[in-house]
């Protein structure tokens, strides 16, 4: 009987499964839809050389910057917002958006202000390459008044999907990419009687699907959904009492993903002093590795969504239970993964129009990311899902400052930039924070202490 309970604890059972994939499928796809159009400007991109590839890549990595705070806060709401879901209580769930969204359009603002500034500044913290550089500027103009935008979807998408509603932002992103995908090909190679505007026309692709996303998601979270019923009178209400508990709660997630985004900036940064065709044929291998994380995405978003209603209704032990199955699933689809990988680098990379010494680099930073995609599923499904759901936010705030900042970036910079050694090992400790985070978390997800009670009155315990 043992036996057969402790093989349920990992296995889990078939209500968990259905509502896993319920939650995961969409997400996944919608991940799925988003590399695509990450693939499709690439591709396009590299057909006008790897200057342009490697300023759009560079400068990708600043607004990614703000998109990784922006999911921060999104996230770190999701964890209050799904228990209040399980518990039913609508009017802390309302407050918990409000502080949410404060906090997000200041974020906004901050970064809207600095591109606007110094964009040159900006571009010469990744490359000292003028050529870049220059690219860098023009691109990075055209993508400010993407940054409300970009903010206000991800931040309320990630609200929707804590109360099930995962079909409403797949359906938004499928039609984004159809106009991403047109608008860069019109702009980008100037047809249908517009100017040929290579990289400045993928950024005039990326602004229009932003605005559409803006319109879609916002319109619907503001206007029409009636399950959190959320006006824009709400943005005004009084928060005081849940301030606390929302900075004790979402604030270490927020920091957390901003040390992460940080960290992720750094590494960036290493790359683009390395050298033109090692930041490109990391934009070569960025894709293969977006596609090969989109079911780790899914899961871990519904992994997160499923503790955090299963401890809103009281029921600790079995989110215990299900802590393990989502580990399991973790391993799975890293070696899923990993597999997927080996299969697509040969027609991936041969398809890019890349210079032979970038394709060479290619090929072994695919070597290093069949290896790391692994230990990445398992952290990303216990760091994004399980452990966060749990209230767990201050222990996954250190691990995130002390593996990144202490081992990878550190490893990494000796690696590429004082020791010269070969792309395969400079990718390897560079990310190298991934199979420490793994392990670390694998025994706190063990020890139960990641378990936090939650009251709306008294705040985490």
């Amino acid at each position: 009987m043992s036996e057969k309970v402790k093989l349920s604890a990992y296995l889990g059972d078939r209500e968990l499964y259905r509502t896993m994939f319920r939650i995961a499928v969409p997400v996944s796809l919608q991940s799925l839809i988003t590399v695509g159009i990450n693939l499709m400007d690439t591709i396009m991109l590299s057909e006008m050389g790897d200057a342009q590839l490697s300023a759009s890549s560079l400068a990708g990595q600043f607004i990614n910057l703000l998109m990784i705070f922006c999911m921060g806060i999104g996230m770190g709401a999701s964890v209050l917002t799904s228990r209040y879901w399980g518990m039913k209580e609508i009017p802390s769930l309302k407050k918990s958006i409000t502080l949410m969204l404060r906090i997000c359009i200041a974020f906004v603002t901050v970064f809207t202000l600095a591109t606007a500034v110094a964009p040159g500044l900006i571009m010469r913290i990744y490359s000292d390459e003028a050529e870049i550089i220059q690219y860098g500027i023009l691109y990075l103009k055209w993508m400010i008044p993407t940054y409300i935008c970009m903010g206000l979807s991800l931040t309320c998408t990630i609200v929707l999907r804590t109360v099930g509603l995962v079909r409403i932002p797949l359906i938004c992103s499928i039609i984004a990419f159809f106009v991403n995908v047109f608008s860069n090909w019109v702009f980008i190679f100037g047809k249908l009687g517009a100017p040929r505007m290579e990289i400045e026309g993928a950024a005039i692709g990326t602004l229009i699907a932003r605005v559409f996303e803006l319109v879609f998601i916002c319109g619907y979270f503001f206007f029409i959904d009636k399950r959190i019923g959320y006006r824009l009178g709400d943005f005004f209400c009084r928060c005081r009492e849940l301030t606390r508990e929302y900075i004790r709660t979402s604030i270490p997630v927020l920091i957390s993903d901003g040390l992460l985004a940080f960290g992720n900036n750094a590494v960036a940064m290493v790359m683009g002093h390395i050298g033109q065709a090692f930041v490109a044929a990391n934009s070569v291998t960025m894709v293969v590795q977006q596609l090969s994380s989109v079911l780790t995405q899914g899961i871990s978003n519904a992994s997160g969504i499923i503790t955090g209603h299963t401890m809103g209704r009281g029921e600790y032990k079995k989110a215990q239970r299900q802590g393990y199955t989502f580990l399991f699933l973790g391993f799975v689809i890293g070696l899923f993964a990993a597999l997927l990988i080996f299969i697509l680098k040969e027609p991936i990379i041969a398809y890019y129009k890349v210079s032979d010494e970038a394709r060479a680099i290619s090929y072994e930073l695919m070597d290093a990311i069949l290896i790391i995609v692994i230990f990445q599923s398992v952290a990303s499904i216990l760091t994004k899902g399980v452990l966060r759901a749990g209230g767990d936010t201050r222990f996954l705030m250190i691990g995130d400052i002390l593996f990144l900042w202490v081992a990878s970036i550190p490893l990494g910079y000796l690696a590429g930039l004082v020791f010269h050694w070969p792309a395969f090992w400079i990718y390897t400790f560079l990310k190298i924070d991934q199979i420490i985070k793994s392990i670390w978390c694998i025994f706190r997800l063990r020890s139960g202490k990641w378990l936090k009670r939650i009251d709306p009155a008294k705040g985490m315990a």
